[in-house]
């Protein structure tokens, strides 16, 4: 199970670092990073729109992140065991006699000097 385990993980490390580069790739209409840091705006490039092919590619990135992430859950999921029942022994004691409590007031001892 392990392995399994550990193939999912670096499938998801790749896909993930490969939907960062992607995204980092995109130039979004805002100026993103690069409007932020002073960089060049979108405009005076003439790039008004994000590429398809980069679109699609975030979409199946962040979908395949998801699917490896259900699967890896759904594959490596340790099953649950219901544990045996024992039958419980019934242990019977009997009751403890417990004095009767004092229901008469404490009487006061005067203080000395």
């Amino acid at each position: 199970m392990s392995t399994i385990f550990t193939l999912f993980m670096i499938l998801i490390i790749i896909a993930s670092i490969l939907l960062v580069i992607i995204i980092m790739a995109q130039n979004p209409k805002g100026g993103g990073l690069s409007g932020t840091f002073g960089g060049a705006s979108a405009a005076n490039f003439g790039v008004q729109r994000t590429n398809d092919f980069m679109e699609k590619a975030t979409w199946t990135l962040g979908g395949t992140i998801v699917v490896l992430i259900f699967l890896s859950i759904i594959l490596t999921g340790k099953p649950s065991q219901i544990a045996p029942t024992m039958p419980r022994s019934v242990k019977t004691e009997a009751p403890v006699n417990q004095a009767p409590a004092n229901n008469t007031p404490a009487t006061q001892v005067p203080a000395t000097k």
